[in-house]
């Protein structure tokens, strides 16, 4: 399911990006890489997500969270 649907207080588990190279690399680089954990802080009805990965908070915009795959943990 894509992350855009997961709601705050949940922990997932990252599964693929499905975006552009130049995109993918940029959010990896961020910690965002296939099998890891991630929790959902808050969920804006506009689409921005503020999740917690690695121990580091990333805000992320409606149109990049519906590219994020992710199973539940």
């Amino acid at each position: 399911m894509p992350l855009s649907m997961v709601n705050a207080g949940q922990e997932v588990i990252l599964k693929r990006i499905n975006w552009g190279p130049k995109m993918k690399k940029r959010l990896q680089d961020m910690g965002l890489t296939p099998g890891v954990k991630l929790s959902v802080i808050s969920s804006n009805t506009n689409g921005a997500f503020i999740i917690n990965v690695r121990g580091s908070r990333l805000v992320l915009g409606g149109v990049v969270t519906q590219q994020i795959l992710v199973d539940v943990a």
